[in-house]
């Protein structure tokens, strides 16, 4: 099953990726081919274009069909919590951040691309099989900027289903790929597009900020499963909050002073445009300066709602992909523990089956066990948005609560996968199950739910 949420956050990096400095640089040469082999009328153009965008699509795709094969779905789960996975994968963001801000520059290997190019001239008389590899050069070309999010999709897809990695790069490189299949149509509008120069800059810099803050993601899931309790649900909020802020900074500076001295003493200095000498050499010449304005404002409001947060008041659908409070992870509760601090809300059997069912037995009441994972954003969903409802509160309340971690590294985790796995037959996350005392299932709930009542009739039933 493919959640709504994973389905759209696919479909969202696909479309950003639209926008990354790599894809702009393919235009022209992409345009000059189906130009050069656009004969054949409408029937044939339909047919290349369909063929070049089966090549991205499928280049794609075939990243997370080998992921799916070679490494499983219980071997994803493991790897999308490693903390050493997380700390590289953060690693990467930073390089192609510092990439974006001009410190060096990351290309593929000259060798591969002329290669592909050579192959896609070679076999362009064919027609179909030149507009596959023309797909899968611009596939490959544009891999360094698309990685990061091919990257983010891959470990995101770690619910325990194999399938997901496939289904994510899918619709991830779908709709990478939709709008130029229409522009492969028409050659003269693919060539029209905005083509790379001076104004990549701004958008280099806005990708890089926002990559500097999905480092702190994957920094934050090392930081869960190792305990450190140095990379907390406040320190990400707030650096995500500040990073907003410098984004819509920068885009002020850089682009709104119309009129002041600055841009007075500019344009004393700049010869009058020409008609083949724009007036503007930046991103203004193509991006207007209200819809410059109107992004700084976007970030500096998402800033100021971020900083919110900071409070632990929930942050809906960001909520995910933020760290849990230090308390409701294992190492949080314990070291409460340790200090005879009582924490508020629910009270959870962190990692402790057995003592979850004893209490159960002792007070004759029924377990529930929420199996979730540190990296799990569905598992994160549901323990901020449905179990803070006061009407699903007063609900689990009722129960002994378990909350047993599957993809953290060490026996115990490894143990509890595959209780999960022989007793209910699946490792997806999250998981719900109601036992009694005695560890026999009553009922069980899988995978997220967006419908309160849904979920209310769930735990009624189980009691």
């Amino acid at each position: 099953m493919i959640d709504g949420a994973f389905f759209w956050l696919a479909i969202s990096a696909g479309a950003f990726a639209l926008i990354t400095p790599c894809v702009f640089p393919m235009i022209p040469i992409t345009a000059s081919y189906f130009a050069k082999h656009g004969g054949g009328g409408r029937k044939a153009a339909l047919k290349n274009a369909l063929l070049f965008g089966g090549g991205i699509i499928g280049t794609f795709t075939l990243v997370g069909l080998a992921t799916s094969v070679l490494v499983g779905a219980a071997g994803m789960s493991r790897f999308a919590a490693s903390p050493w996975v997380n700390l590289a994968i953060a690693a990467m963001f930073i390089a192609f951040a510092l990439n974006f801000f001009g410190l060096y520059e990351i290309r593929i290997p000259s060798g591969v691309l002329t290669r592909l190019d050579g192959a896609t001239r070679d076999r362009a008389s064919t027609g179909a099989v030149g507009s596959v590899l023309m797909g899968a050069t611009f596939a490959v070309t544009t891999f360094t900027c698309t990685a990061p999010f091919v990257g983010t999709l891959l470990v995101l897809a770690s619910q325990g289903q194999w399938q997901q990695p496939v289904v994510g790069l899918l619709l991830f490189s779908t709709t990478f790929a939709v709008p130029f299949f229409f522009l492969a149509l028409a050659p003269t509008v693919l060539a029209k597009l905005p083509r790379s120069g001076g104004w990549l800059k701004s958008v280099k810099i806005v990708i890089g900020l926002v990559e500097v803050g999905a480092a702190l993601k994957f920094v934050s899931n090392a930081d869960l499963v190792m305990g450190w309790g140095i990379f907390s649900r406040q320190v990400v909020l707030a650096s995500w909050a500040v990073i907003c802020g410098v984004i819509a900074l920068y885009l002020l500076g850089r682009h709104l002073p119309v009129g002041s001295s600055r841009a007075g003493a500019s344009a004393a200095a700049t010869p009058a445009p020409t008609a083949k000498a724009p007036a503007r050499a930046s991103i203004l010449a193509w991006l207007p300066h209200p819809i410059a304005t109107s992004l700084a404002a976007g970030f500096t409001v998402f800033g100021i709602w971020l900083g919110l947060g900071l409070d632990g008041r929930p942050l809906g659908e960001i909520e995910p992909f933020l760290p849990p409070r230090f308390e409701d992870t294992p190492a949080g509760a314990l070291a409460m523990a340790q200090r005879g601090e009582e924490r508020e809300g629910l009270h959870w059997y962190q990692n402790d089956l057995d003592g979850a069912l004893a209490a159960a037995r002792e007070g004759g009441n029924r377990v529930f066990i929420d199996f979730t994972g540190y990296t799990c954003t569905n598992c994160r969903w549901m323990e901020s948005n449905m179990f803070t409802i006061p009407e699903v509160a007063q609900q689990l309340e009722r129960f002994v609560l378990a909350r047993l971690f599957t993809d953290g590294e060490g026996e115990v985790y490894e143990d509890q996968m595959d209780y999960q796995r022989e007793t209910f037959g699946t490792i997806a996350l999250p998981l719900y199950a109601v036992l009694d005392g005695e560890g026999n299932t009553i009922s069980t709930f899988l995978g997220l739910t967006r419908d309160r009542q849904e979920f209310l009739d769930f735990l009624k039933a189980a009691l």
